[in-house]
């Protein structure tokens, strides 16, 4: 099973990344801006999805996918079971995330293509 920290190698290796403890969950941000939330049992994770896309998300993997708490729902936000992803899908969720949240010219990761 994913855990903590190794959610935590791969955000904390994203340029403008900083870790927070707020609420007793460890997220990172970048600035004020939060893209990724674990929780406290570290059962899963919260991270910045658009909203319009939530839905189908959802619907398409159910086990693996569901909603926020419902004072998250107005974000672009949703959540994931930690043990129902591999290392290669957590990183990509992580990765798309930090995308979300930092200014475009940062979008290029070394050993990746910027998104157009």
């Amino acid at each position: 099973m994913i855990t903590a920290d190794d959610v935590r190698r791969v955000a904390m290796a994203l340029p403008r990344t900083e870790e927070k403890i707020v609420r007793d969950r460890v997220t990172f941000r970048v600035g004020r801006i939060v893209y990724i939330g674990i929780s406290p049992d570290e059962t899963s994770m919260g991270f910045a999805f658009p909203k319009e896309e939530r839905p189908a998300l959802i619907a398409a993997e159910p086990e693996k996918f569901h909603m926020p708490r419902p004072s998250d729902e107005r974000y672009n936000w949703v959540r994931v079971w930690l043990g129902a992803i591999d290392e290669t899908e957590m990183r990509e969720l992580v990765e798309d995330a930090w995308r979300m949240v930092v200014p475009k010219r940062l979008h290029s990761l070394p050993g990746r293509h910027a998104t157009p």
